[in-house]
């Protein structure tokens, strides 16, 4: 069953509110599914990973090294593009505003502290 508009509003309104008071969780719940292409993607670096053991063992059973060398540059290939499914973010659907970032993130760190009092002792002045 559709929500009505009035429901639609509300709805809106609440994750207006939800990406004002907590971005990086916002954040978090909208990127929870893998993007479309990235199951394909996987599957073909399962199968990628897997003829690259296959030519690895045949490698090292007949002696010719190119073949254990080609067998494990595929396994290589193969689980690259797993870790990368597997990482892909969801797709956007949406068309909520983009968090911007905390104000937390924007103060100085440890290192930016450390050089602006080193500076102030080399300078003579005080900290």
């Amino acid at each position: 069953m559709p929500l009505s508009e009035h429901e639609q509003r509300l709805l809106e309104q609440m994750e207006r509110a939800l990406y004002a008071e907590d971005p990086k969780f916002a954040s978090s719940l909208r990127s929870s599914g893998p993007k479309p292409g990235a199951r394909r993607s996987a599957v073909v670096g399962v199968l990628a990973a897997l003829a690259g053991v296959a030519a690895l063992v045949a490698g090292a059973a007949t002696s010719v090294v190119i073949i254990g060398v080609l067998g494990f540059v595929l396994m290589l290939v193969g689980t690259v593009l797993v870790i990368r499914a597997l990482r892909a973010p969801a797709a956007d659907t949406s068309g909520a505003p983009a968090p911007s970032k905390p104000a937390a993130a924007k103060k100085a760190g440890f290192m930016d502290k450390a050089e602006e009092r080193f500076r102030k002792r080399r300078e003579g002045g005080e900290l």
